[in-house]
């Protein structure tokens, strides 16, 4: 079962910093806190974006959940590069849900936008 675990807003200097390491948890965590708090969804899609090429599995799992916070919180995001992303996840059984999940929040929350 998992657990809750608050994510507080972080410093995009600090978000950066942590983004560029080689610590998958704390990568995940960043990019989450900063999904949730950036007030600029632009950057945080292109980290996002950047995620769903990692190695480890886990964070690009968690970087499809962070596109799906981006579209629910701003209303918009860039389907024409976001789309695409996620449907390659689909061809993995691991991250098969999360991009399955981000594209109904996508269709959801980002439906009407004006892009």
């Amino acid at each position: 079962m998992s657990t809750y675990q608050r994510l507080d807003p972080i410093d995009r200097g600090d978000a950066e910093a942590i983004l560029a390491s080689s610590d998958p948890h704390l990568i995940a965590e960043a990019i989450l806190r900063s999904a949730l708090h950036d007030p600029d969804g632009v950057w945080v899609t292109e980290r996002a974006l950047e995620l769903l090429e990692s190695r480890d599995i886990d964070v690009r799992a968690i970087a499809a959940t962070a596109l799906g916070h981006i579209a629910r919180i701003h209303r918009v995001i860039d389907r024409e590069r976001v789309i695409p992303a996620l449907r390659r996840l689909m061809d993995n059984p691991e991250t098969v849900g999360q991009a399955e999940d981000t594209l109904d929040d996508i269709e959801i929350f980002a439906a009407g936008q004006q892009r």
